[in-house]
């Protein structure tokens, strides 16, 4: 496609017309294709010039007709790769972890409830019944921190209630 400029600079979203491209393809082209750098006016908006525009349409025939990955376009058109897209380092196999999990839910009280203190399991050992199995009949070390932390509550409010 041929492009006849009529103006000096464009909008994102005349050049978007005209390319037959979204503007947010144009930003991220605009990541990738280190000479695709339009600059912005005092409005903080891109302006786009016809070379720009010629480019773009280099580059979206390259990538939807021609068929190159964008890595390959970048070579064709003899572009080195910006440093966002720097060889990254290989993934290590398995499984790995989330970096930012969420920290483990308090489990000293019921599900659906606010935790009220911070029982942790270590912190008060109980004894525990050999013969019974856990969460039969209350013998669960965790439900005994529960009865203990809603006395301790009860303890409390009463206190405040004789003020």
């Amino acid at each position: 496609m041929k492009f006849f400029p009529r103006k000096l600079y464009y909008k994102i979203r005349e050049v978007g017309e005209i390319a037959g491209v979204k503007a947010h393809v144009l930003r991220f082209w605009e990541t990738e294709f280190p000479a695709l750098s339009p600059p912005k006016g005092r409005n903080g908006q891109r302006v786009y010039r016809p070379r720009d525009i010629e480019l773009i349409l280099e580059i979206r025939k390259l990538l939807y007709e021609d068929g190159y990955t964008i890595a390959g376009a970048r070579r064709h058109m003899g572009m080195s790769a910006p440093a966002s897209a720097a060889k990254k380092p290989a993934r290590q196999k398995g499984p790995q972890p989330y970096v930012h999990a969420p920290e483990p839910a308090n489990t000293s009280v019921m599900p659906g409830s606010l935790p009220l203190f911070n029982i942790a399991p270590d912190e008060t050992p109980l004894p525990e019944k050999a013969d019974a199995a856990p969460g039969t009949d209350g013998n669960h070390p965790a439900s005994e921190r529960l009865k203990r932390a809603q006395t301790e509550l009860e303890n409390i409010l009463t206190l405040l209630d004789r003020e």
